[in-house]
């Protein structure tokens, strides 16, 4: 991986007409040091969120050998990286294939469910394995979240205890998971699902021995600010430790987003301006399908090739994508310097989580294939002003 200093300099150095993404190993290793640190339980790394294997390698180097799996393929691109790794297939709805292959062929051991059809396929499909570490996924509110799961996955809470007490006799550990939903915006939501999982599971009337919170850790994007994670963290600490009270369990979390977001950025050029609409060449069918469709904000950065100045007036922006599609349309507002121009380029934060993995090359359009490393800070930080503000609030209220 080629090495820069800076995103401004990958533009003097290449003047690029594609797309260029770079990658910044700093923040990957700030955020897993973040959670190991702070995280009173076994991180699990979300590998949908990035399956990049420069990222699988790195998080593995931090001390993170446990990762979250959804498919057949990212247990193979797992497995063949880091052979030793610990594997969760937390996808609720599997194939029998994929069961069969993840059981024999790549050792998992970890499964979810949310039906009692699943739990019977798993069973079926490792010949009623008696090593097998079951989660039953629990629906919980989204509220608080910018993009709900809960329509799609987990068990109503009204007969999760019946699940429960089923997949009890079959699990030689046996935990509940649940998802407060993407880009969570209030550690309130992780303290009602653990609320809510602890009386699931007394009235279940079983011992568990794993409780893993899911993922929905947020990342911070302009005009989506959550609080610090370490209030994340405080809630979800202070909640395990009641239900827990009276015997033994594994606490889990499977980050993905709050992870990896801060780490990647997409370079982009205006090819035309017509007024407040600027026609670049990436957009919602390349990196930028949550600008899109979700609607996220992403922090946005002049960068011009002789590295000039601007105007210093800054005004908002909508972005068309290259496509012919009129999909291709990212409403923003993204604030640049009102006399940007066509040739000029633009560094779009916060895509190191679901940029290049869920780019498509449609009408032909795709970024370079080669990834660069930069040396200077993000755009835009969690871990950076806001963790202090937020260190500095809990010693005043100590």
């Amino acid at each position: 991986m080629r090495k820069y200093q800076s995103s401004q300099s990958v533009v003097t150095d290449l003047l690029p007409d594609s797309p260029v993404h770079v990658y910044r190993p700093a923040a990957v290793a700030t955020a897993v040091s973040f959670f190991k640190e702070n995280f009173q339980g076994k991180v699990v790394y979300a590998v949908k969120t990035n399956p990049e294997p420069f990222v699988l390698k790195q998080v593995n180097e931090l001390g993170v050998n446990s990762f979250d799996v959804a498919s057949l393929h990212e247990i193979k691109t797992v497995s063949e990286l880091l052979p030793q790794a610990e594997l969760y297939f937390m996808h609720t709805v599997k194939s029998r294939n994929a069961i069969r292959e993840a059981y024999f062929s790549y050792g998992v051991r970890n499964f979810s469910l949310d039906t009692e059809d699943e739990l019977q396929k798993i069973l079926e499909e490792t010949n009623n394995a008696t090593d097998l570490n079951l989660f039953v996924r629990i629906a919980m509110s989204n509220s608080y979240a910018e993009l709900s799961l809960a329509d799609k996955f987990g068990v109503n809470v009204n007969d999760a205890h019946l699940l429960i007490q089923k997949t009890r006799k079959h699990a030689k550990k046996l935990g509940v998971c649940f998802h407060v939903g993407s880009q969570c915006m209030h550690p309130d939501a992780y303290r009602i699902a653990i609320r809510m999982a602890g009386k699931i599971v007394s009235k279940a009337r079983v011992k568990i021995e794993v409780l893993d919170v899911g993922g929905g850790f947020p990342s911070i994007y302009p005009g989506m600010m959550p609080p610090a994670l370490k209030l994340y963290f405080n809630a979800i600490h202070e909640e395990f430790a009641k239900i827990t009270k009276h015997g033994t369990c594994e606490l889990l979390c499977e980050p993905g987003r709050a992870i990896v977001a801060e780490s990647g950025s997409v370079i982009v050029k205006v090819v035309l301006r017509k007024k407040d609409y600027l026609y670049i060449n990436d957009g919602t069918y390349g990196s930028l399908f949550d600008a899109g469709f979700p609607k996220f904000i992403f922090p946005v950065k002049l960068l011009r090739e002789e590295a000039v100045g601007h105007s210093g007036n800054f005004m908002p922006f909508s972005f068309f994508g290259p496509t012919c599609d009129s999909l291709d349309f990212m409403k923003g507002p993204f604030y640049l310097p009102e006399d940007i121009k066509e040739g000029d380029y633009i560094e779009i934060g916060q895509l190191g989580a679901y940029g290049r993995t869920l780019a498509t090359g449609f009408n032909g359009f795709k970024a370079i294939d080669e990834i660069l490393a930069v040396e200077d800070e993000p755009i835009m930080s969690l871990y950076g002003d806001m963790q202090k503000i937020s260190d500095e609030l809990e010693t005043i209220a100590a």
